[in-house]
């Protein structure tokens, strides 16, 4: 099992660069920034962390090819992989509605835009002079001035084709998930494309993308999942509640408590203990250690501790890294 950090750049980059460091010094080998206009750059970020460390591998988790043209992306990953000596890796995805909603981006056919995204984005890193007519992407002769080398490609997929198009042509898959039930589905989908093209499952790197959680009190890691936990549950589809026996109707409540800000409501009652053990890998690390084997079974490679990692996030990078990763 390969074990990988989530950052949200909602601190500035030197301070996530230090949490990052601190991961490759505790024995994460892959750190991924998340992507969102309303928090600091990605690319960045990625930046920061390639001149603060040495080892670790550095990813978007995740961009997107309708608020970044792929020849933009192309070109920003590779600079990325140029500074950092060759640590790049590109987590792609096709983005958030909603937030495409509030910049005025028509979000369209993302199957499509995601898929001939990758394939533009590969050729302009092989060198190649690009023009594609595709449905959604359009380059008309578009080159990149210097070597972009061989970029592993990481698809942010969570519905079954997209699933099932990572097997197909993606070097990773980064699924946002923590529970069994929820991989026995996903893995699966990625078996189907991986058949598809006739590859093995063992190429992929099917990754947990987890909302993530550890101290020695349970108590006080539970509590810090909870808003995190909250925003799953509304963000799911009625068919992933149904499969960990959710009521639907907690969705509703819990989106309207999140839309007031009323996050009281979402410590002091309506995240129960049967949300957060579907959508989070939470408790000691005894606890998480468990999640972590259960998830290996199933087929998962990698684990990407997501926010909130803990109620204190230095020490629980720390507590990571001397109670899980030292001893799988």
């Amino acid at each position: 099992m390969k074990f990988g950090i989530e950052f949200v750049p909602s601190d500035p980059p030197l301070k996530i660069a230090y949490y990052a460091k601190l991961a490759e010094q505790r024995g994460f080998e892959y750190v991924w920034i998340t992507d969102h206009y309303n928090n600091r750059d990605v690319y960045s970020n990625l930046t920061v962390i390639a001149l603060n460390t040495n080892s670790i591998k550095i990813g978007s988790g995740v961009t997107n090819s309708y608020t970044r043209n792929p020849a933009i992306t192309a070109s920003s990953i590779a600079s990325i992989a140029e500074i950092s000596g060759g640590r790049a890796i590109l987590g792609l995805g096709p983005g958030d509605k909603s937030t495409f909603d509030v910049m005025g981006i028509k979000w369209g056919k993302p199957l499509v835009t995601t898929k001939e995204a990758i394939q533009a984005i590969r050729s302009l890193h092989e060198g190649k002079k690009v023009y594609m007519d595709g449905e959604t992407i359009k380059l008309a002769g578009a080159r990149l001035a210097f070597n972009g080398g061989k970029i592993p490609i990481y698809l942010g997929a969570q519905g079954p084709k997209m699933l099932e198009l990572a097997g197909e042509i993606a070097d990773g898959v980064l699924v946002n998930a923590s529970h069994p039930k929820d991989f026995e589905v996903a893995v699966a989908q990625i078996r189907k494309g991986v058949d598809k093209v006739g590859h093995d499952l063992s190429e992929i790197d099917i990754t947990a993308y987890t909302c993530f959680s550890v101290d020695p009190d349970p108590v006080k890691a539970a509590n810090a999942a909870k808003v995190i936990v909250a925003f799953i549950v509304a963000g799911s589809s009625d068919v992933v509640l149904e499969r960990h026996k959710i009521p639907i109707e907690a969705k509703s409540q819990i989106s309207a408590a999140i839309a007031k800000a009323d996050f009281g409501a979402l410590m002091c009652g309506l995240v129960t203990s049967q949300m957060i053990e579907a959508f989070a890998i939470c408790g000691t690390p005894e606890d998480c250690m468990k999640s972590i084997n259960d998830l290996e079974a199933i087929g998962v490679t990698q684990i990407v501790v997501g926010s909130p990692i803990g109620p204190d996030k230095e020490k629980a990078i720390k507590l990571i890294g001397k109670e899980i990763i030292a001893k799988m």
